[in-house]
């Protein structure tokens, strides 16, 4: 059983030490040889940096390293090329001046690495020379990794991020005046700034992120997680205790779901899969390993309804409207990861978007709960379940309790709507609720109620400056319980209020 590749991007050591490798080498092949240009996005920790390095030795000619792999055995003709490859996320650039440095320092190795100095000491003069002096070797292969890592990373303070995404521009303008002496050319980034940003110059760029031709050049394919990780599933399963079909429905629910294009293929995220077989045990090693604090602050800027966060439906030009000057929420949480393409609509051109699996879903809706409740994420996990022991339990007192911690400590100064963000914590509470015992829990926009079904049925109203008893009559006048009350399960409907800044009194009744 080979070994896993934890956080390891370097093709070589992967192949000389044995670990284990998911070929994609079939993938690789096809854009080299159908174009020359290209730019892919794709979310953290998805295997962009290792693609990096496996056609860094592609181009480097290094055939042996492929010996048990789709390429090997192609009509790939092997010719060596000189390489020009440049990592952004190896600098965290303060000012303009931190990233022309870096970039000339990068230039200045790689000449040497080829055994000449430049001559030019302006990073987009000195990019030129290379590539005119490589030339002369032989066409010049590029690879960016993290583009955008400099912009990523001053992402709030505008000016900077404005000021370097200038300086990037320049630098990637030279790629296409030399066009004469370029072989291959590969960006790779998580953001997706739009053509009139950062690739103003460079209007023969492919952008292949979206392109279903290459929807699992990244990320695991069901069919290869159970090809490549066969043994692993099987130790896995004898740990949970499960089956093999069990525990691959299981690993499904949690991993799974990430699509890139219309056709909607799915892949896991390589990063939480291979620690799951690594670990034995199921968590959140994706999301645990970035915490997405600017998103949700911005969401909370922009007042977002975050009930429209799974299965939303955007235009296409959503994707290609991406500015530092002027965020939108739904471009950034699709190339972050953090949601992803569920559906497609050819005849209004409309993209669903949605949660990707249990991990983001469950993960993400706990730090919003953080966020807007201010309870520690850490506590929120806890808070969630005692909440649903409580119902479990027809403890309501304790339930009651609970449900207080979460409106209990928002600011007294905070400007807000009440109604709406009162109905925005019950909704992540609730949301909660239904992940942790995968219940059937319905809200519904613009009310504050509920419907828990879990071992019993639980129907709430809530009244904003209300009457409890107001909230229970409303429950029995409209009905809402007639619709489950087949199910053959305890029903008990309850009516409650918000007063104070917080849930007030309730009243409960068994049908």
């Amino acid at each position: 059983m080979k070994r896993l590749p934890i956080g390891i991007q370097t093709f070589r050591k992967i192949i000389d030490q044995n670990y284990l490798y998911v070929d994609k080498t079939e993938h690789i092949h096809r854009l080299i040889v159908q174009g020359s240009v290209y730019f892919l996005s794709r979310p953290r920790r998805f295997g962009k940096s290792l693609l990096i390095s496996t056609l860094d030795e592609i181009f480097q000619g290094n055939k042996e390293l492929f010996k048990d792999l789709w390429i090997y055995n192609s009509d790939y003709a092997w010719e060596k090329h000189p390489v020009i490859r440049i990592d952004f996320s190896r600098k965290k650039a303060e000012n303009k001046d931190d990233l022309k440095g870096f970039i000339l320092h990068q230039l200045n190795n790689i000449a040497g690495d080829y055994g000449f100095s430049l001559e030019r000491d302006q990073y987009d003069e000195a990019f030129d020379e290379l590539l005119s002096k490589l030339g002369e070797i032989n066409k010049v292969v590029i690879l960016i990794d993290e583009y955008d890592k400099p912009i990523i990373d001053n992402i709030e303070n505008k000016e900077l991020a404005v000021e370097l995404r200038e300086i990037l521009k320049g630098f990637y303008t030279i790629i296409k005046a030399n066009d004469e002496h370029i072989m291959f050319v590969l960006l790779t980034g998580v953001s997706k700034f739009s053509r009139a940003g950062v690739f103003s110059g460079l209007n023969n760029l492919e952008d292949i992120s979206m392109d279903t031709r290459y929807s699992s050049l990244l990320g695991i394919t069901g069919e290869e997680m159970e090809s490549s990780l066969n043994d692993h599933i099987e130790m896995l399963a004898r740990t949970e205790g499960v089956s093999r079909s069990e525990l691959i429905e299981k690993i499904t629910y949690w991993y799974n779901g990430f699509c890139f294009s219309k056709s909607c293929e799915k892949v896991f995220n390589p990063f939480s899969l291979l620690l799951l077989f690594k670990k034995l045990n199921f968590g959140n090693y994706w999301f645990e390993s970035a915490t997405p604090s600017f998103l949700i602050k911005l969401l909370k800027e922009k007042d977002f309804d975050l009930t429209r966060l799974d299965g939303i439906g955007i235009s296409e030009s959503t994707f290609s409207s991406y500015e530092i000057e002027n965020l939108k929420i739904m471009p950034i949480l699709f190339q972050t990861g953090y949601l992803t393409i569920t559906g497609y609509n050819k005849e209004r051109m409309e993209y669903t978007l949605a949660y990707p699996n249990f991990e983001v879903k469950n993960s993400m809706t706990e730090c919003l709960a953080e966020a807007y409740s201010f309870v520690e994420c850490e506590l929120v996990h806890g808070h969630a379940w005692k909440l649903i022991d409580a119902l479990r339990d027809h403890d309501l007192e304790l339930f009651f309790d609970t449900l207080r911690i979460f409106f209990a400590n928002i600011p007294y100064d905070l400007h807000i709507n009440k109604e709406k963000y009162y109905q925005t914590i019950f909704y992540l509470v609730f949301s909660l609720i239904g992940l942790k015992v995968e219940a059937e829990v319905k809200t519904n926009k613009g009310r504050i109620d509920a419907v828990v079904v879990d071992n019993d049925i639980h129907i709430f109203e809530f009244k904003f400056d209300g009457d409890k008893d107001t909230a229970l009559d409303q429950i029995k006048d409209r009905k809402y319980f007639e619709k489950y009350q087949g199910a053959g399960k305890n029903i008990y409907l309850i009516g409650a209020t918000f007063a104070d800044r917080n849930v007030g009194e309730w009243v409960v009744e068994k049908l």
